[in-house]
């Protein structure tokens, strides 16, 4: 099991050690999502966005993906849970390459939006998500 961490806490994110680069570990997700026939939205590289425009930052990429069948329920109930949805999980290094994985955690997510527990295990699977890009 991965090592849970925050290197910076903030309410509501989870933070896992990840023992690989953020293309591996996004590689590891392409393949993940498929085998479950979940959608990747979008990538969004962020230090390839910043290096486009003679910035630097550490290698960092945010990967959104859902499912419209999970979802849907969610926004119907709870409009505003749009703002959250679909889920993202963002692969980062901090300036030692160290790398990392985090997230919304599902609770934080039921609470903001106020949902009841049916609906929060449409998006509590998140968690097994992180658990099988950061475990060795």
């Amino acid at each position: 099991m991965s090592e849970k961490v925050d290197p910076a806490p903030r309410e509501g994110i989870t933070t896992r050690s990840n023992p690989r680069s953020v293309e591996d570990t996004l590689e590891r997700l392409r393949t993940l999502l498929e085998t479950k026939d979940i959608a990747l939205f979008a990538v969004i590289d962020h230090s390839g966005e910043a290096e486009r425009v003679g910035q630097h930052m550490p290698n960092t990429k945010l990967a959104i993906f859902g499912s419209p069948t999970a979802g849907t329920p969610l926004m119907v109930a709870s409009p505003l849970s749009a703002l959250d949805l679909p889920l993202k999980i963002l692969m980062w290094e901090d300036e030692s390459g160290t790398s990392f994985v985090s997230y919304n955690s599902p609770t934080y997510l039921a609470s903001r939006h106020h949902l009841d527990d049916e609906l929060t295990a449409r998006i509590a699977g998140i968690d097994a998500i992180a658990e099988a890009l950061t475990s060795p």
